[in-house]
């Protein structure tokens, strides 16, 4: 076998739906955690440097925060598990079709119950991820909301008498308690945090996070759509191959009878 077949025929054992899910899948929650980690950090200092002062008033957010981290940690590390065992599972049902194709099919019922797992556990993980994406908009809709009104003041075109009216409340949205200091930014003092590293970033990796939400949820309803057509041609398959086997065995039979039936008149005639 020459190196181009030996190649070709490596490459045709590839699923590449498989693998098309699995980058987007990386690529999602690689964006997803790693931008909302360091959203959520410079989140806390915003907090910390213009709305709330004492560290008593924004301790629950600040635990929150922490929880927040640990839990990306977790969906980082177990989704980049979880893609390689899904990856791994369409090798696998490749492999099976290659194998039907040349008469050679051995997949079992514990094959095509582990697809059927798969299937059911990416379900309930795209539903959690659609969660996911839901509660991300949050806080890009807040900042989004900040962001305007900055932008606002700064028009020339908004006719804003008194720009030190203007105001953003972060204690309206339980951030901070009711009673934190100062709890809002008005007039110049928006507009100066509006011009924060700390906002800046925070808002565009929100958006960030956001649509690496987006992209792991496409990930997996790909998968979804590829565990499940995996399922309905291997079951399709054996029942395939079993219907072959009987119709083999009942045409051997039917030969059998059939050179019997020979054998009996050759018989009787000499």
């Amino acid at each position: 076998m020459g190196c181009s077949e030996c190649c070709l025929k490596c490459l045709g054992g590839v699923p590449y739906a498989s693998l098309v899910a699995t980058i987007l899948c990386f690529s999602g929650v690689a964006l997803f955690c790693g931008c909302g980690h360091v959203a959520l950090t410079g989140t806390l200092t915003m907090l910390e440097n213009h709305f709330s002062r004492v560290t008593s008033d924004h301790a629950t957010l600040a635990t929150v925060i922490q929880i927040f981290q640990y839990i990306i940690y977790g969906i980082a590390s177990f989704f980049f598990i979880y893609a390689i065992l899904l990856l791994g599972e369409g090798f696998y049902t490749t492999s099976a079709i290659k194998k039907e194709l040349q008469s050679d099919f051995k997949t079992t019922v514990c094959g095509r119950c582990i697809t059927a797992f798969f299937m059911f556990l990416t379900y309930i993980f795209a539903l959690v991820f659609i969660a996911i994406f839901c509660f991300t908009a949050i806080p890009v809709f807040l900042f989004f909301n900040m962001w305007n009104t900055c932008a606002a003041m700064r028009s020339p075109d908004s006719n804003i008498t008194s720009p030190a009216s203007i105001c953003v409340d972060v204690r309206q949205y339980g951030l901070v308690a009711m009673n934190a200091t100062p709890g809002k930014a008005c007039g110049a003092t928006l507009g100066d945090i509006c011009n924060t590293s700390e906002f800046y970033l925070s808002y565009h990796l929100y958006i960030v996070a956001l649509a690496g939400a987006g992209a792991t949820v496409i990930a997996l309803i790909h998968y979804l759509m590829i565990l499940a057509a995996n399922w309905a041609y291997l079951k399709s398959a054996v029942s395939t191959h079993e219907y072959q086997d009987i119709k083999t065995k009942d045409d051997q039979d039917l030969e059998a009878e059939a050179r019997s039936k020979e054998g009996q008149n050759s018989s009787s005639y000499s």
